[in-house]
Parts: C-alpha cells; sequence; structure tokens
C-alpha cells in the first residue's frame, strides 16, 4: 500500500492524528491502543479497525440544540455541519476507566473545552446524561474515513463558547424546525451533515430531544445500535 501523505494537510489537525485512540472490538471491548491516524485511514477500517468515541449534544435552556460546523482544516468531514462535539477518548487512564463511562464523559469534558472553549467547569460530566452507543462506519473521502461505537451524552445548560477556529468554522442553535430544514436541505446537497449526527437525527434524537426532562427512559447501556 502507498504511504499516505499528510504534506497538504492543516499542521495542527496533522499533530493531533499521533494521539492514542482506544481500540474496541465489536462489543465495546478494549483491545489495545493505535494513532487516531491509523484509526481513520479507510484501509484500516475495510480491514475491521474500531475505536472508541463520543457524540455530545447540549441543549440551552430554550431546548434549542447547539450544532458546529467543522472547520475546513478538519482532515475527516470538513466543513460538515455536526451536533454539538464529537471526539474520541484517548488511552489514558482518566479516560479509560469505563464505570457509568466516567472516561468517556471526561473525554467530553475536555474537547468541549478544545473545540468550543467552554470552560471546563461548565460541562462537568456528572452533568452529561450518557443514553446508549452507536456503531456506524462511513468514508468521508478515498483515504479517511471512520468506524466508531460512539457514546451518546445529551447536557441541557447555558454555556459560554470561545470556539477555536482550527476546529470549528461556524456554530449555533436551532430549534427542531429548524435541524429538519437543515436535514432537508442536505439531502437536497445544498450543505453538508456528519454522517453520524444524519444517522442519529433519522433515528432516535427527535424522540430524545422531545423528552429532555425525562430522559432516564432512554438510558440504554446495554445495546449497542449497529447503524
Amino acid at each position: 500500500m502507498p504511504e499516505i501523505t499528510t504534506d497538504h494537510l492543516d499542521e495542527k489537525q496533522v499533530q493531533l492524528l499521533a494521539e492514542m485512540c482506544i481500540l474496541i472490538d465489536e462489543n465495546d471491548q478494549k483491545i489495545g491502543a493505535d494513532t487516531k491516524k491509523n484509526c481513520h485511514l479507510n484501509s484500516n477500517i475495510n480491514n475491521g479497525l474500531l475505536h472508541r468515541a463520543f457524540s455530545v449534544f447540549i441543549f440551552n435552556s430554550e431546548e434549542k440544540l447547539l450544532l458546529q460546523q467543522r472547520s475546513d482544516a478538519k482532515i475527516t468531514f470538513p466543513g460538515c455541519f455536526t451536533n454539538t462535539c464529537c471526539s474520541h477518548p484517548l488511552h489514558t487512564d482518566s479516560e479509560l476507566e469505563e464505570k457509568d463511562a466516567i472516561g468517556v464523559r471526561r473525554a467530553a469534558q475536555r474537547r468541549l473545552e478544545a473545540e468550543l472553549g467552554i470552560p471546563m467547569e461548565q460541562v462537568t460530566p456528572d452533568e452529561m446524561t450518557y443514553l446508549t452507543r452507536i456503531h456506524y462506519k462511513a468514508q468521508s473521502d478515498g483515504v479517511w474515513g471512520e468506524h466508531e461505537i460512539d457514546y451518546i451524552l445529551f447536557m441541557q445548560k447555558e454555556v459560554d463558547l470561545s470556539p477555536d477556529p482550527n476546529e470549528i468554522k461556524s456554530h449555533c442553535y436551532v430549534s427542531k424546525e429548524e435541524l429538519k430544514d437543515m436535514l432537508a436541505k442536505a439531502k437536497r446537497k445544498e450543505l453538508e451533515i456528519t454522517p453520524w449526527f444524519s444517522l442519529i437525527a433519522e433515528t432516535f434524537l427527535f424522540k430524545w430531544w422531545d423528552n429532555l426532562q425525562n430522559l432516564k427512559q432512554f438510558m440504554d447501556h446495554k445495546s449497542i445500535h449497529r447503524m
């Protein structure tokens, strides 16, 4: 296989490719670690390489959902609209801890600060509701893609934002109707939405959104939904 060159990619984003992600099997059991780069190469994904990830959904007091548009510097799905924050727990002691998904929730707190500039004390792990897990695979282009078991984290809070332009091109709060309009535009190819956000929006999101004050009924930590 030819060597994958990253010379043309954003320098800051390339540095992040050295981070160590958590390798898992299809039942979300830890089996090792590998770099973010190797986890996102389609050549490895096609051989079954799978890693742990999370998707955060933050709602404000008006029950509007905070969306971000990924920056053009991002290596996978640049310029796409998506949920509040999507990333990976790292292969470190604090983020490997599995009880009540605390390691994943700590990772979410870390990335909410890194991407959106939200002060860590505003997004503590105990304020995040871990709902369930989703397993999906998607190609970004011929070289890069995603293959993840994604922990879904919900939170309703007013937060202070100071987004990193290397991570985020734009952000906005949307109502259900505004998101439905965006999803329709994406189907008409008028804007792009990440595949995981699209899958979640087409299946569970609006049911969960209708019940923000009563999410306990949807907490399912045994199932992994194969999308």
